[in-house]
């Protein structure tokens, strides 16, 4: 466990635990040299906890990573209850997972990630004031059409330096999930031309999407097959992979998943040999990060849609330098976020002590 946390990075990794309510549940703080660490909770069950562990480390270092491109004055963190998200939630178990962030005194701020939802996260506000996504006049909400809306902008990015127009008309698109950020992600497709395919394990959702929207459903095996411009994965991790990148037949990868390569270094490589254009997942998929920092901010709706639209510029410089330095994109995105890490760090170490100056 300690050899997973060196090898990450992390600051700090916490255990909660309370068989009264059935909280089993694993907080990860990366990185807070920008700010607090500011991440979703996911809930999830899993094949065992040494997968969860593995999940929320991934997890966490890439909200280090995607606040820093971003340009965000936030740290990295994650959690995760393990647990099956359709049966075993209730008010008591996310509101003493709530205690248990409270004790960390703003280290780490939750939101709303894969398995949870606005309600649930305001239960976990009714015994911290550490989480963001709630509903009300001063909430932010779902940020999954934040999230799709990055999604569909890195998109045109992408399409943009490998078809010369960052129109999507007629482009054929393999959608990868179902869920709420991929209905928000479809929407977009469909309102800009685009011939849309679309699976989910869930094959009730999957073709309740496809209905939604006049579009075509493959089975989740299939997916990968799809003859396509775009491979859009939209569900969880580690999907691309030895096994599956020999299968694509598209000239691009953008999606709103996260930790979507399986090996960053060695799956980032096997997509470019292949001539697939790869959009680093956590530099596309900021736009939901970028919403609920909107509760911390006070930005106004317009403020956040600007930022969540410059994914687009941001996507662009990362797709420049990499070409420029015959380097990986993912290798380009992390340059970018540990540059502005390590500056933030010489600030803070060389003003340690310094006399704070007062106007008088």
């Amino acid at each position: 466990m300690f050899t997973e946390l060196e090898h990450y990075g992390h600051e700090q990794v916490i255990l909660c635990s309370d068989p009264q309510v059935g909280l089993r549940a694993i907080i990860a703080i990366h990185d807070t040299t920008l700010g607090p660490a500011l991440g979703g909770t996911r809930m999830w069950q899993y094949a065992s906890d040494a997968d969860a562990l593995t999940d929320v480390l991934r997890l966490s270092r890439g909200m280090t990573y995607k606040a820093a491109v971003a340009g965000l004055n936030l740290g990295g963190g994650k959690a995760v209850i393990l647990g099956d998200p359709h049966t075993q939630k209730t008010e008591m178990l996310f509101r003493s997972y709530g205690r248990f962030i409270e004790s960390l005194r703003g280290r780490y701020i939750t939101a709303e990630d894969v398995g949870t939802t606005v309600r649930d996260m305001e239960w976990i506000r009714m015994e911290t004031q550490y989480v963001t996504g709630v509903g009300g006049e001063h909430g932010s909400g779902d940020p999954s059409p934040y999230t799709a809306l990055g999604v569909f902008v890195g998109m045109k990015a992408a399409a943009k330096i490998t078809f010369g127009t960052e129109s999507l008309s007629g482009k054929r698109i393999a959608v990868q999930g179902a869920g709420n950020v991929a209905r928000h992600l479809v929407g977009h497709l469909v309102k800009d031309g685009a011939q849309v395919t679309v699976t989910d394990i869930f094959e009730d959702k999957a073709r309740a999407l496809c209905e939604e929207y006049g579009v075509a459903y493959v089975e989740p095996e299939k997916i990968f097959d799809v003859e396509c411009d775009i491979f859009s994965p939209n569900a969880l991790g580690a999907v691309l992979n030895d096994a599956t990148i020999p299968r694509l037949r598209c000239t691009i990868v953008a999606g709103g998943a996260n930790n979507q390569l399986a090996d960053e270094e060695r799956h980032a490589r096997m997509l470019a040999e292949r001539g697939i254009l790869y959009a680093p997942d956590y530099v596309i998929n900021a736009g939901g990060l970028i919403n609920v920092t909107s509760e911390i901010e006070q930005w106004s709706r317009e403020q956040v849609l600007r930022k969540v639209e410059s994914i687009y510029d941001t996507l662009l410089r990362i797709f420049r330098i990499a070409s420029e330095n015959g380097i990986l994109t993912i290798e380009a995105s992390n340059k970018i976020a540990e540059e502005r890490i390590a500056q933030a760090r010489h600030i803070h170490r060389t003003f340690i002590g310094s006399p704070t100056i007062r106007n008088r």
